[in-house]
């Protein structure tokens, strides 16, 4: 970590997590002349929703989260959101690997590892959609390898903690995808901001941004607080980015940026059952999940994952939702109220109101008991057992509520959202999954909006760094062919 800096430096980033980072490595591409400083409250990198006990992991490729094939009224499935995030997934893949081609890291394992990616269900309604989903996604290019079965002793042989001493009876099937990954988003962060302090960023940690504002000439002024001596100053940057999770709408807010306005956030606090018991890990080496109870929303989708953190594998069941006024696990409770401003108001009352159900499913996680907790886990392990598993807290997300521009009305979203204001100097991003995964496309977007004078001398360098920029890979299978290949030697997956 550095503690000097300067006060007029090209780029202020706020936060360290793996946005900024990403973006950080992104400039060291396109404007290594540029001078970046970078702000975190924490004592170190990536303590927020990019640590890896924070999140699931999953490297989100839609290989097996059944919310990003939603089913359509004739009971067919929609692939589409599924090919686009797999498609983002992928462009981060390739920046990946450009990086460790770089010098990034010797072994690209201590932040991504093959696991398969699985999709589970039960009965005769969930057995349906799983053909039907299927079938929707094996022709797609990037979805090639999907199995399907229905066959409980093949089940019994991909997962078998899930399948011992299940209910003959019963219905099932499952999709395997072997090309699905368990990503330490806390070690690629550090990694990403260590070089970059190589390269001469500026990292500052427990420095703490108080206030955001832009200033005549256009630059913005970003008043810090050094939180190991309390002493306060300004930087003056030509472009501004907040990346600061949760913490993000606040400043955004006070930033005075009208493309802020109608912006709200809703926290959701989360918590997993954990276990480290080798026994059950070695049974089950995958990433399982499953479909959200009728009436819950998207965030309760249950699974099960193989986790591989600093070389000690685990296994985590959940998520189960709480509530937490708080934007950051570090965060205030006061946090939700002072973000309801007079813009937001209407939306947050509107979004409030159409979402009874949503806080109705919150209580009922925040007053549930440790014996139903544990029986939502037996539907997927029948054989669980109480002393193997603990109950751990995970990072805390905001979720994304913005006006509708034809109701007007406030709508809760369950994603991403990039703010972009002051022509291009000023921007931040917004909501939960799939976050972490599609960070390299969401900062690539960034840098299109932004800099747009820019982008096209830019491009030659974000090809040669990103093959697939600025095409579709899954319109042109020699190109998927070729980075597939690439990425998987490069970041040493399985093949």
């Amino acid at each position: 970590m550095t503690t000097d800096g300067s006060s007029n430096p090209d780029v202020v980033l706020v936060g360290g997590g793996i946005m900024s980072a990403t973006l950080a490595a992104l400039f060291g591409i396109v404007a290594p002349d540029w001078t970046v400083e970078v702000f975190e409250s924490g004592t170190e990198v990536a303590g927020e929703s990019s640590g890896p006990w924070n999140n699931a992991g999953t490297g989100h490729s839609a290989l097996c989260e059944l919310n990003y094939t939603p089913a359509r009224p004739d009971g067919t499935v929609d692939p589409a959101k599924a090919v686009g995030i797999n498609e983002q997934f992928q462009v981060s893949r390739q920046f990946w690997s450009h990086l460790v081609r770089s010098g990034l890291t010797d072994s690209p394992k201590t932040f991504i590892t093959s696991v398969p990616h699985v999709s589970f269900v039960t009965g005769a309604e969930g057995h349906r959609y799983m053909r039907n989903r299927y079938e929707a996604l094996a022709p797609q290019p990037l979805f090639a390898g999907l199995e399907f079965t229905d066959d409980p002793a093949v089940l019994a042989d991909w997962l078998p903690l899930m399948m011992t001493d299940r209910s003959a009876g019963e219905p099932v099937a499952a999709t395997r995808s072997l090309a699905g990954t368990d990503v330490n988003f806390g070690a690629l962060t550090r990694l990403l901001l260590e070089d970059a302090v190589g390269r001469g960023v500026q990292l500052h940690l427990q420095h703490r941004v108080r206030r955001v504002r832009q200033e005549r000439d256009g630059r913005w002024a970003t008043t810090v607080t050094d939180l190991t001596t309390g002493k306060k100053r300004t930087v003056h940057s030509r472009f501004l980015f907040v990346g600061a999770g949760g913490g993000a709408l606040p400043l955004l807010q006070g930033a005075g940026i009208p493309e802020i306005r109608g912006f709200g956030g809703f926290p959701v606090s989360g918590q997993f059952l954990r276990t480290r018991n080798p026994e059950l890990v070695a049974r089950h080496q995958a990433k399982v999940y499953g479909q959200a109870k009728v009436g819950a929303p998207p965030m309760s989708v249950p699974h099960l994952d193989l986790r591989l953190i600093d070389g000690e594998q685990a296994l985590l069941f959940g998520p189960y939702a709480g509530f937490s006024p708080k934007f950051l696990k570090s965060g205030s409770m006061w946090d939700l109220p002072r973000s309801v401003r007079g813009g937001n108001l209407g939306s947050m009352l509107g979004a409030g109101i159409a979402n009874i159900p949503l806080t109705r499913y919150l209580i009922g996680q925040v007053l549930q008991s440790t014996s139903a907790r544990f029986r939502a886990l037996e539907e997927f392990v029948p054989t669980a057992e109480q002393d193997d598993w603990e109950l751990i807290t995970a990072g805390q997300r905001v979720q994304v509520i913005k006006q509708d521009p034809t109701t007007g009305r406030g709508v809760l979203q369950f994603g991403t959202e990039l703010i972009v204001g002051a022509e291009g100097t000023v921007a931040g991003l917004l909501g939960a999954s799939p976050g972490a995964s599609t960070a390299t496309s969401a900062m690539l977007t960034l840098l299109e909006r932004c800099f747009p004078d820019r982008i096209d001398a830019w491009r030659p360098l974000l090809q040669e760094a990103i093959p697939s920029y600025g095409r579709e890979l899954s319109a042109e299978p020699e190109l998927l062919a070729q980075v597939r290949a690439d990425t998987t030697k490069t970041l040493e997956l399985q093949g």
